[in-house]
């Protein structure tokens, strides 16, 4: 059984603690939801995870062992899909979802054309395969950027307002996605505004664990 948690975390920016004193768990399966206003810590928390930042104080572990030990390792057990869709502008919607394929062969599809297949069905993108991205629409390019999930299979999510842009079909297969990767045994951590819900998951409102000034040692 896999188990993600955080451990009296504290995060600094500037003079200020965007947050402390904070923990979480998530078991196989599990999904946890970020909540809280804008400058809460939301996606700080969330780079924390992705080990992309350190945390000033406190530690996160898979399966109890210190991310910070390994974090190659970690990285390659995870998708973080932050506000930017990370998509190369003049390849394809099928090119950039095979680059993305590709580089995760050992995952649950091991042939990167099945895994393109899949995610381009998965996310309603069929259609637009063989269009350079660069003419997409921006609830496109957040489809595209979503579909990764699909093409190269990782077993953390970490996903922040992944739903901006999304029309109500985006949404729905934004849910489904989630479900079935749950259903694997996937984990899921994904921030928003309070208005988007995910079934069964756990709430972290990062107001409890809100910013105080910090004196800075000159």
């Amino acid at each position: 059984m896999s188990s993600f948690a955080g451990e009296k975390l504290e995060c600094v920016r500037g003079e200020r603690a965007v947050f402390s004193a904070l923990d979480f768990t998530v078991e196989d399966g599990g999904a946890l939801q970020l909540i809280g206003p804008n400058g809460s810590g939301k996606s700080s928390l969330l780079r924390l995870m992705a080990s992309l930042i350190k945390p000033t104080a406190g530690r996160i572990s898979w399966n109890g062992g210190n991310v910070a030990d390994e974090p190659e390792a970690h990285r390659a057990r995870l998708h973080y899909i932050g506000h930017l869709d990370g998509i190369q502008p003049l390849l394809t919607v099928a090119e950039n979802l095979r680059f993305w394929a590709g580089l995760r062969p050992e995952g649950l599809n091991s042939n990167p054309g099945d895994a393109t297949t899949e995610a381009l069905d998965g996310f309603g993108l069929k259609a637009l395969a063989n269009i350079p991205c660069r003419f997409l629409s921006a609830g496109q390019c957040r489809r595209l950027a979503l579909a990764r999930l699909l093409a190269a299979p990782a077993a953390l999510w970490l996903l922040d307002e992944p739903t901006t842009a999304l029309d109500d079909d985006g949404v729905c297969a934004f849910h489904d996605a989630v479900r079935r990767h749950r259903a694997k045994g996937g984990v899921v951590v994904l921030a928003s505004h309070g208005t988007e819900t995910i079934e069964d998951a756990r709430t972290l409102d990062l107001r409890a664990h809100g910013g105080i000034a910090v004196n800075r040692l000159v």
